[in-house]
């Protein structure tokens, strides 16, 4: 499941996404038109900065920008980034990968394979859309 982070995290980006090649936009005006409590978007912000998603420009013209082009920017991407891996399992987790305890035999396992393609069609799904493509989407709303 999405967390409230991950919710807020994709919604700060897709309203940067939006502003993207304007300049930096100030955590205060971000926070304020998504609805998001300030001091929460400023972690969700540092965390998004340490994986090179966003940068952060300080001074009077500061504030924050894409690491990237919007193009270039998946929401699997920032998904993962924010809420950790996306496999609902950890034996189908290509980042977070452990063995369950129960099972004795993976490649036996009718759960693992069930929740192996639940977890393929997922990253699929996010890593095939850009942040750009996102943005636009809402647009059209």
């Amino acid at each position: 499941m999405l967390t409230r982070k991950g919710k807020y995290g994709l919604k700060a980006m897709i309203l940067l996404a939006r502003e993207h090649g304007r300049g930096p936009v100030l955590i205060g005006d971000l926070a304020e038109q998504e609805a998001i409590p300030k001091k929460f978007l400023e972690n969700i912000l540092l965390a998004l900065k340490h994986r090179g998603l966003v940068q952060s420009k300080k001074g009077p013209h500061g504030g924050y920008q894409l690491g990237r082009t919007p193009d270039q920017i998946s929401v699997g991407e920032i998904v993962r980034a924010l809420d950790g891996p996306l496999a609902l399992v950890s034996c189908v987790s290509q980042t977070a990968y452990a063995p369950c305890e129960e099972c004795v035999t993976e490649k036996d396992c009718a759960v693992r394979r069930v929740f192996q393609e639940v977890r393929d069609e997922t990253a699929r799904i996010l890593d095939g859309t850009s942040l750009a493509a996102a943005a636009a989407a809402e647009g059209k709303r």
